[in-house]
């Protein structure tokens, strides 16, 4: 546990990378290498700490984003392993709002894959600072220098590699570091040794350097005047350079490894100490309140405040996930919710190994700490001293692109189930669940059908709750292409006491600018006025159910032309009823159309990938409006019924490799095809 520590030996990052690039393996050899852990867990045996829960050990694959803490050389590295999957790209989001440096991982034989573009754009928004592990230098086909081409070409860095591998593929056997001139090798156990430069590779290695001191020169002004007097830089003058750069943005140190075999690791340590920003090396946090802006520096005694970046609905009660960015919280602390405006008070803060806590008396700037006693707050609020309330921009949660329709399979587990959606969608702002008001569905919609299956699955698994789950039904309607005129419809009803009598004569036509339109051009006072809007209800009840197949009828315009009444029996219930059932009868009469529901779809696509794309559109019956390009990409618009969405996501994903994305929004109803 920390104490009194400088907040300058403190390390905030994430770890990034495509799924399957090996950012778990990554995290369990760091926690053993800080001697955090004393055995190697492996993600194909299920055994790593921070793919904790059930279904990721089941997939193998990291779901939810897991906080883990551990030191090394005098520093404290709280280090969050994040989803690499593009389903669970919110919980990136929310893991990049509150981190202060990353470590992009890459395959060497894959380089920059699909979702490495993804979680790289998103570091950017945030202007996180990061350096590149290229990893799995041991399999077959392993290439740095292709790796690093790749990153240069997709992501536009500027890489400056700082070692040399020795050996390939699976003669793989360690680095040398171009910035020390010194060479690192490991042993089958994961020991290593540090020696001179081999023989063999001197001249590379030299060659190689001077690259790195020629990249760095050209970026930094201070290591440009040593390189020029001295036509080479000191070892201590490049670190210090690569570090700036690293922070600015405007180099990207590379390192290479071997994560599953252990090598690589401690100087990727070596370089999260010497290259990443330490909370006091970071801009201030910026955020609002009553109209004016608020800054917070990190400092342990400026006013308290943090954000909550992550919940998480334990069977041991609820967690909220908090970095700390100024000032100082105590156990049993009352905090004030900038959003709410109300107050919570912190019971317990606890120190998180993923699935596993250690309770400490306060949490301090710089911290990343789990905290219990909250039960208001949710993911993005703003948590802060009541004396000085600040609000921060809470992390952006992605639209839901696919939903799902559930229900329970026994009418007993009705209330159980509401209870599940409400604390999956507490721990995961990216899922929203709402009820069709036509259907009557409940609807689960979430960032892709991945997505939503972990989310039914540990519904079940998590609170018990079987469930069945199915597509939406689309909610069509139907229209008048053509109507009738001069309808007559008389309802009498006569069954002892008070009779019923109403006689009505109706134009139907199609209305294009409203949903409905009624109007009365009866003259003579023929309908007196208290009964034509009872006829206007009943066309209104009318257009409930439409005759091609009960869906609610849209775009009609009715006109009530003449009528009469009973000196008795007229009443506006009769009239009601007659304005229902005539209405129906002259909707059988006209000429009906189905409409569907359509919606404006943006996708963007890597421009080799256009004219696929636009083929399966052409194909989803997508009516293409616009197109544009930028930076290697393309935006096309088209609208694309509703229907034809379902399984898109996983569609589009796979046409374009995972390069591509898209967003949808209602854009009302069109004709459907006959």
């Amino acid at each position: 546990m920390r104490t009194n520590q400088p907040l300058t030996t403190i390390r905030n990052l994430g770890i990034l990378a495509h799924v399957d690039a090996g950012k778990t393996t990554l995290t369990e050899r760091v926690l053993y290498a800080t001697g955090t852990t004393h055995k190697r867990g492996e993600v194909h045996d299920g055994t790593t700490v921070t793919d904790f829960d059930s279904q990721e050990r089941d997939r193998g694959i990291t779901i939810f984003a897991a906080a883990v803490s551990c030191t090394w050389d005098g520093h404290q590295i709280n280090l969050i392993d994040t989803p690499g999957h593009v389903d669970f790209s919110d919980e990136v989001e929310r893991s990049l709002r509150v981190l202060d440096g990353a470590i992009a991982v890459f395959d060497a034989v894959a380089g920059v894959e699909p979702q490495s573009e993804s979680v790289w754009r998103q570091a950017d928004r945030h202007g996180v600072p990061r350096f590149a592990f290229v990893n799995k230098m041991d399999r077959v086909g392993a290439d740095l220098d292709a790796a690093v081409e790749s990153i240069r070409e997709r992501l536009h860095p500027a890489p400056m590699v700082v070692q040399l591998p020795i050996g390939q593929e699976n003669e793989f056997a360690g680095v040398v570091d171009l910035v020390q001139m010194r060479a690192l090798l490991w042993s089958d156990d994961g020991g290593f040794e540090e020696g001179p430069v081999p023989d063999a590779l001197l001249d590379e290695a030299r060659r190689r350097r001077r690259v790195l001191e020629e990249a760095v020169a050209e970026r930094h002004s201070a290591a440009l005047e040593e390189f020029c007097a001295q036509q080479e830089m000191s070892a201590s003058t490049l670190a210090s350079a690569l570090r700036e750069l690293t922070h600015s943005g405007e180099g990207l140190v590379v390192l290479c490894g071997s994560a599953y075999r252990n090598r690589g690791i401690e100087p990727l340590l070596a370089a999260v100490i010497a290259y990443l920003p330490s909370p006091v090396d970071v801009p201030p946090v910026h955020g609002v309140w009553a109209d004016e802006e608020q800054e917070r520096p990190a400092d342990l005694d400026a006013p308290l405040s943090a954000l909550a970046f992550k919940v998480v609905v334990a069977p041991t009660g609820r967690l909220t996930f908090l970095r700390v960015y100024s000032g100082t919280v105590h156990k049993g602390a009352e905090v004030f919710d900038a959003g709410t405006r109300k107050s919570e008070r912190i019971s317990r803060i606890l120190r998180v190994q993923a699935d596993r806590h250690t309770e400490v008396e306060r949490a301090v700037a710089g911290d990343i700490v789990a905290v219990v006693g909250p039960k208001n707050a949710r993911a993005g609020a703003s948590l802060c001293a009541r004396s000085a309330p600040v609000l921060f921009e809470p992390p952006v949660v992605a639209d839901p692109v696919v939903s799902v329709a559930i229900e329970t399979r026994s009418a007993a587990d009705t209330d159980r189930l509401a209870t599940a959606l409400l604390r999956t969608t507490d721990e995961d702002p990216s899922l929203v669940v709402r009820t069709d008001s036509e259907t009557g569905q409940t609807l689960l919609s979430g960032l892709g059908e991945l997505h939503l299956e972990v989310a039914v699955e540990k519904i079940r698994r998590a609170y018990g709750v079987e469930i069945s789950v199915g597509r939406p039904r689309v909610a069509y309607r139907e229209t008048v292409l053509s109507g009738v005129a001069g309808l007559e419809y008389k309802h009498v009803k006569q069954d002892g006491g008070s009779g019923q009598f109403a006689r009505i004569v109706l134009d139907v036509e199609p209305a294009e600018e409203e949903e409905f339109v009624f109007q009365s051009a009866v003259v003579g006072g023929a309908v007196p006025r208290e009964f034509v809007r009872a006829v206007e209800a009943g066309c209104r009840d009318a257009l409930a159910d439409g005759p091609l197949g009960g869906h609610p009828v849209t775009g009609v315009r009715v006109t009530l032309t003449d009528g009469a009444t009973h000196v008795k029996d007229s009443s506006e219930l009769a009239f009601r009823t007659a304005g229902r059932l005539g209405l129906r009868e002259a909707l059988r009469a006209s000429k009906m159309a189905l409409l569907e529901p359509v919606s404006e779809v943006a996708v963007t696509v890597p421009e080799d990938a256009m004219g696929t794309v636009l083929g399966d559109l052409a194909m989803r019956r997508g009516q293409v409006s616009a197109s544009a390009s930028r930076s290697g990409t393309v935006t096309i618009t088209a609208t694309v019924p509703l229907a034809e969405l379902f399984g898109y996501s996983d569609r589009l994903r796979s046409r374009t490799h995972g390069r591509g994305s898209f967003t949808a929004k209602p854009a009302g109803f069109a004709l459907a095809p006959k």
